[in-house]
């Protein structure tokens, strides 16, 4: 019953609602203990032949007036339990999703997306039916049952309830058994149906490589796997679940049998009549339920206590980056100075970056080029605060970044990464992100900077047309365009590009290029990429190798240097000239 105590916060964040929920739900139970005596009563009159046309009259309204009222007061809290465990489910949800979007990118890389999901789906449902289906059981099994007993024991015979209910304790004891295998294979099915989730959420997005591979039957068959795993420890779960039922069966057929029989010796005996029999195994029967109702609630309890502490777990990971507690709320702005000592990503040994320092000045354009591998990217990483340094500083203004909050901090730049990212939207919607707000016009114009407003107009449904899931519909050029344009939307002080002109040609990438330089006049920009051709027009560009500035200075400089960047530059001319079916000379 622990996970009652893990969901107080929420029982006393919504305690009318469940209190008037119970207060009900006892009601119900209170008046299902008087037509039994009625019923009673009314056997005794028919043996005595004391029953009148009137008597019938009464009692059988009496009966159908507490069956009117049961059934508005079963409405009613089934309203409060019910919606109470639905809104909790929402909170659950919307925590998760609230968490989520706090973590860094090292938890993702430690958790997969398909685990994720199921514990957003199928353990906040089963957390769900424990915050209704749960409290439920748990306060009809108490109170009916104890009702019930008492009526018995009080009203009719102590020493026939007793002797009734003896079989209980060993039930008692098997049930708390059945409790804890439940919880531990509801936990490893809840694992299996994670990594089922998982592979299909991968298998959809790397389809077309799989295709491409024709690795089509190689993945059912890994599929087919995870499904028979699945389905062996659900049936392992339902092996649990299908003796409850048989094994409470079986303990009230054998208190029946013992207050039948029992029943029967007291009566011949004198000591109870016929009515009051009738009436006590009536009430042995509304017992059924409460006992039924509490191996359910071992049941659902067991498996919602295994899914909160799966999501539990969960919500217990800490963000790494994180706010301070007087961080600046105003948005940066000013010269970027980075002075990295040395940085490694999270949980692995080699160094990305050091000895790293350089400043840009503000309304320039930097150049970043460097083979695959050599920090591009971490240099911009850092710059967002997706990782935080633990030797060094980057500053804004000459105010570190992290005096500042993550919102103000990221409301100063705008970022075009290297995956270009799409949701499954409208073009229009896609480049609006930032701004669903944005106007038609100003989303034309942020196209047209990106060379592919022209495109746009070629689809079907122009910029109305829906991309698909990861922008599958577009090319790659295409989806890098649409990623420039929604972060030139954003109209930031700081711009970064993190190889988003690789996918396209050399005149879209010179118009884009002509177009930034005359629209992002007096705002910084910082470009990542391979194509030197990007970057000839850079106010300054560093040269950076396994994670250190080899070279740094204008297009010229690097060329009259003869050093690496004039090396790579050489070798980007010459593939361009074959490209194009020209010589060297």
């Amino acid at each position: 019953m622990r996970v009652f105590l893990d969901l107080m916060w929420f029982f006393s964040d919504h305690k009318k609602d469940y209190i008037t929920g119970i207060v009900f739900l006892i009601a119900v139970s209170l008046l299902g203990l008087v037509p039994p005596a009625l019923v009673g009563l009314l056997v005794n009159h028919l043996i005595h032949h004391t029953l009148t046309g009137i008597g019938l009259t009464e009692y059988l309204a009496s009966i159908f007036v507490i069956a009117v009222l049961s059934y508005g007061l079963r409405y009613l809290w089934r309203i409060r339990l019910y919606g109470g465990s639905v809104r909790l489910a929402s909170v659950l949800r919307d925590k998760l999703y609230s968490h989520f979007t706090r973590l860094s990118p090292t938890f993702y890389v430690n958790h997969r997306i398909g685990d994720l999901m199921a514990h957003a789906t199928n353990d906040v449902q089963a957390i769900q039916e424990t915050a209704g289906d749960g409290v439920l059981m748990m306060v009809d099994a108490l109170v009916s049952g104890a009702s019930v007993v008492a009526t018995m024991a009080i009203v009719i015979s102590w020493k026939l309830t007793l002797i009734s209910l003896l079989p209980l304790p060993l039930m008692a004891v098997i049930i708390s058994r059945y409790g804890r295998l439940l919880h531990e294979r509801f936990t490893q099915a809840q694992a299996a149906f994670s990594d089922i989730n998982d592979r299909v959420q991968e298998y959809i997005s790397g389809v077309r490589i799989v295709r491409a591979f024709g690795q089509e039957a190689y993945e059912r068959e890994g599929f087919v796997a995870l499904s028979r795993d699945v389905v062996e420890k659900n049936v392992a779960v339902a092996k649990i679940d299908a003796l409850f039922d048989p094994t409470i069966s079986v303990i009230v057929g054998f208190s029946y049998f013992l207050a039948i029989a029992v029943g029967s010796l007291f009566v011949l005996h004198g000591r109870m009549n016929i009515g009051s029999l009738t009436t006590f195994t009536l009430y042995l029967g509304q017992l059924i339920w409460p006992m039924i109702a509490f191996g359910f609630l071992f049941n659902v309890v067991e498996r919602g206590s295994a899914s909160y502490d799966r999501v539990d777990q969960l919500l217990a990971i800490e963000p790494e980056v994180f706010d301070r507690d007087d961080a600046l709320t105003f948005v940066p702005s000013g010269a970027i100075r980075f002075d990295i000592g040395e940085f490694r990503y999270p949980h692995t040994s080699p160094v990305v970056l050091s000895h790293t320092r350089f400043t840009i000045p503000p309304g320039t354009t930097l150049g970043i080029v460097g083979r695959t591998g050599s920090g591009k990217t971490t240099l911009m990483r850092l710059l967002l605060r997706e990782f935080d340094l633990s030797e060094g500083d980057i500053t804004i203004g000459g105010t570190s970044i992290y005096a500042y909050s993550l919102n103000a901090l990221r409301g100063a730049i705008a970022y075009a990464p290297q995956d270009d990212f799409l949701f499954s939207l409208s073009i229009r919607d896609n480049i609006a992100f930032q701004d669903p707000n944005a106007s038609d016009r100003q989303v034309e114009r942020v196209a047209r900077m990106a060379g592919i407003h022209d495109d746009i107009l070629g689809f079907p449904d122009g910029y109305d047309t829906v991309v698909g899931e990861r922008g599958v519909t577009l090319s790659g050029g295409q989806k890098q365009r649409v990623s420039i344009a929604r972060a030139l939307l954003a109209d930031a002080e700081i711009l970064l590009l993190d190889d988003t002109l690789s996918a396209v040609d050399a005149r879209t990438e010179t118009t884009i290029l002509d177009a930034l330089k005359s629209n992002r006049q007096g705002r910084t920009t910082l470009i990542a990429t391979h194509r030197l051709s990007a970057v000839e027009h850079a106010d300054n560009i560093v040269v950076l190798e396994q994670g250190q500035i080899v070279e740094r200075g204008t297009h010229r400089d690097l060329i009259a240097m003869n050093g690496r960047y004039a090396d790579m530059y050489e070798r980007q001319r010459l593939e361009s000239l074959v490209e194009q079916g020209g010589n060297a000379s």
